[in-house]
């Protein structure tokens, strides 16, 4: 037995009897036994080619093992993992707690086979108030939380955001510019003549009244809109008896949006000021995890969650393996309400509190509001599984139609659909979208900005044979034997024989065999159902005008155009908002904000001579050069 420290800062247990490497089940396991003591820690089961099967935690590693050693007595799926189990390790810890969440890193990191497994662990986006401008704006925000203001959140999805920001920009006119926009402004933009900004840009709004406006949305946000409704209401009657009217009907508008507004947002519960409602529901096999976010009483809307899990998995092991694995990477709230209770409530609600740094509650409520909240997300999930599991039945039949169509093995399990965007060889981006059993896989999606100075513009076979070099050549080194299922069974490409050859000669290069290639080619009359279908030395096939798999395969086209579409879109419109003083060295916001006010515009800088650029407020002689140098190629 050897000992060593890992990268969790544990004491790791490394255990490898001299046994035979086909020996495997029982008879392995029974051998740990005399090995081991009775501390807390997470062990790994590994079957004979050294693939984690399973990761668990124990408050007694002992006792835990010697339930696995029983050769009787376990469900179908524990008998399964035991069987293929030929290796064990094991890392002690001090409690148990940091068991619990040394095993939640685990499996994240490993996604055992036999472990219930959260398959999309997305971070939510948040609503930034910024406080380091002195107007500042509400806006989308992902990631870390490294910014001068206050956040708030998380929001289910983006449209939650967005639906969220909309009402703010009715009601209290912020602005929603870039602060260089903002630097740059002379007259009031479109937003200000709908009514959707105050325009403090251009001086239409004093930064007082602006502030107030900014602690009205941030009062909004933490769930105090009665009082901002009052005192709007005030602030009218005011208006209206010093016979400012046109003030007076503005706030008469504003009343009226935050009424929409409130009347719109939905369930908001008055005995739950935060909250998660976490809600499961198991049919077939298979589960349906709905997470609510109540925050500033409010409901800031809900997500579906479709964990791997297996027939004979209770609801306690499974709200617990989600629930760690949920907040690896999100901080929770005060209260957690449960549609069932977990396996070990003190253990959960301890690491959870450590995760805040403050007190964190699961319940599973009986009666009352919350109760109600519960039901309401038991019933979402009840129905998104429904919804998913007729998706699945329909997926697996148009599979196993494809697989018929072009004599494919096996109904493929994974799909990747590749397609380039570009114009004139501009911007120029590949695609790759995934699809397998039960749907989209878009946690899988990727994009390829292309990087092939030896690519003529517009060379779409060479672009295509970039984006599948780096795409291969990334997949044999992260799993060159072929152990995980990131390994596609089928390719289909946007494109006619041309495309297709372009993807063999790829494949062959990297020496990848066993992957089937379909190009999709639009027709003669590029018309929907006239599709061609093109394989590596097959003559074109075209299928039935109302053929299911036709349908399939114009749809699986259709999404990786869209995502091709939208990718160079992203990139082209970035580029033209792009501001040559964004790669000049030592230029940071202030003086960026400096050189456009005395300007007027970042092309005008740029074309300044140096006396010009010296004049410059907060710009200084030598900066002056490097700007000065750096739009004259150093003349």
């Amino acid at each position: 037995m050897t000992e060593k420290q890992d990268n969790h800062g544990f004491e790791e247990e490394g255990v490898a009897l001299e046994t035979p490497a086909v020996e495997t089940g029982v008879p392995v396991i029974q051998a740990y036994l005399k090995l081991l003591d009775n501390s807390p820690g997470v062990y790994r089961m590994l079957d004979k080619t050294g693939a984690v099967l399973y990761v668990g935690k124990a408050r007694n590693l002992k006792k835990r093992v010697s339930n696995y050693a029983r050769p009787t007595g376990h469900t179908a799926r524990i008998g399964r993992m035991i069987a293929a189990t030929a290796q064990m390790m094991f890392l002690t810890t001090e409690t148990e707690t940091e068991a619990l969440l040394l095993e939640q890193n685990l499996i994240k990191q490993l996604k055992p086979r036999y472990n219930v497994l959260l398959r999309d662990d997305k971070s939510f986006p948040n609503i930034y108030v910024s406080t380091d401008h002195e107007f500042p704006t509400a806006q989308k925000h992902r990631g870390a939380k490294k910014g001068k203001g206050t956040y708030f959140g998380p929001f289910a999805s983006a449209r939650s955001v967005n639906r969220t920001l909309h009402h703010l920009q009715r009601v209290f006119q912020l602005r929603n510019c870039s602060d260089s926009m903002f630097a740059s402004r002379t007259r009031p933009c479109l937003q200000y003549q709908i009514k959707r900004c105050s325009a403090p840009c251009v001086g239409r709004i004093s930064r007082a009244d602006y502030k107030a406006t900014v602690d009205d949305a941030v009062r909004f946000l933490s769930g105090k809109s009665s009082g901002i409704q009052e005192q709007l209401a005030r602030d009218m009657a005011r208006a209206s008896e010093a016979m400012e009217y046109e003030k007076a009907a503005a706030l008469r508008d504003r009343i009226k949006a935050l009424t929409d507004v409130q009347s719109a947002q939905g369930i908001n519960p008055q005995s739950v000021t935060e909250a998660d409602i976490i809600a499961l529901h198991q049919n077939g096999g298979q589960a349906c995890v709905q997470v609510f976010f109540i925050r500033a009483n409010q409901n800031w809307g809900n997500r579906a969650y479709y964990p791997r899990t297996g027939a004979d998995i209770d609801a306690a092991e499974i709200l617990e393996a989600f629930i760690g694995q949920f907040y690896g990477n999100k901080t929770p709230p005060r209260l957690i309400l449960l549609s069932h209770q977990v396996e070990n409530p003190d253990l959960v609600e301890d690491a959870l509190t450590r995760k805040r740094e403050s007190a964190v509650h699961l319940l599973v409520p009986q009666r009352g509001e919350k109760r109600t909240l519960v039901e309401a997300a038991e019933r979402n999930a009840r129905e998104a599984l429904a919804r998913k599991m007729s998706e699945t039945a329909t997926q697996a039949r148009l599979l196993q139609g494809l697989a018929e169509a072009f004599d494919l093995p096996a109904p493929p399990r994974r799909i990747e659909v590749y397609d380039n965007s570009h114009i004139s060889g501009t911007n120029a981006v590949g695609a790759m979208v995934v699809a397998g059993p039960e749907g989209w896989m878009k946690s899988a999606y990727r994009k390829f900005n292309i990087k092939g100075d030896a690519i003529t513009p517009g060379d779409d076979f060479g672009m295509m044979r970039e984006v599948l070099d780096r795409r291969f050549r990334r997949l044999m080194k992260e799993d060159p034997d072929h152990k995980t299922d990131l390994w596609p069974d089928l390719l289909l490409i946007d494109g006619g024989a041309g495309q297709v050859s372009a993807t063999m000669d790829a494949l062959r290069a990297l020496g990848v065999t066993g992957v089937a290639v379909i190009g999709v080619a639009k027709g003669e009359h590029r018309d929907r159902g006239e599709e061609v279908f093109h394989r590596p030395g097959l003559p074109p096939k075209a299928l039935p005008f109302r053929d299911p798999v036709l349908y399939f395969t114009q749809r699986l086209r259709d999404e990786a155009h869209r995502f091709a579409i939208g990718t160079h879109r992203a990139k082209r419109a970035k580029s033209m908002a792009a501001n040559p003083l964004d790669d000049v060295p030592g230029v940071g916001a202030a003086r960026k904000r400096a050189l456009l006010a005395h300007f007027g515009s970042a092309k005008a800088a740029s074309r300044a001579g140096l006396a010009d650029l010296k004049a410059v407020e907060g710009i200084s002689n030598t900066l002056a050069e490097t700007i000065y140098n750096h739009f004259h190629n150093g003349e």
